[in-house]
């Protein structure tokens, strides 16, 4: 029986580990989908950002008006070409309410295997705004299905990329 507590994700990028760490963190911007679905400031303008290192923040930096910045969560894990562990919140949280995601990098013949984990979803009660009325293994494939987009995103630039070169 799957977990309903957590989605988990995996996806093929034909570069290094390093290169697919520094595409996931340092390149989010370019990868990550556009639109209300997809950003943290729905229709507006912005740019997503990590920090790096253990500490530093992901966050949405917005271009409309006055400096505002919205911080997803800090990291808890930064091991270029390894694992990246961070905290996940989003605007309808309540003080206090996270989520986690978890990506590791492993080599395979030809490139890396990118594995994500979005885990914590138990400890949110079942009415929160953030299930859409769903719960169970419909909100965990729900959110495994909109990672997976994104991913698809990340291995798109990546192609996009090495054609470009």
């Amino acid at each position: 029986m799957k977990s309903t507590d957590r989605a988990k994700i995996t996806t093929f990028v034909a570069v290094d580990p390093a290169d697919a760490f520094d595409v996931f963190t340092r390149e989010i911007d370019l990868w990550w989908k556009r639109g209300p679905r997809w950003r943290f400031g729905g229709a507006r303008r912005g740019t997503l950002t990590f920090e790096p290192g253990a500490g530093g923040r992901l966050f949405e930096a917005f271009d409309d008006g006055p400096a505002d910045v919205f911080e997803v969560g800090r990291v808890q894990v930064w091991e270029p070409g390894a694992r990246l562990v961070f905290e996940w919140k989003i605007r309808n949280f309540a003080p206090g309410e996270k989520t986690e995601v978890e990506v590791l990098f492993e080599r395979v013949d030809g490139g890396t295997q990118v594995t994500l984990e979005h885990r914590g979803w138990a400890a949110l009660r079942k009415d929160h705004p953030v299930r859409h009325g769903m719960f169970g293994q419909a909100f965990t494939d729900s959110i495994g299905m909109w990672w997976g987009d994104l991913l698809v995103g990340m291995r798109a630039h990546v192609a996009n990329k090495a054609r470009d070169t």
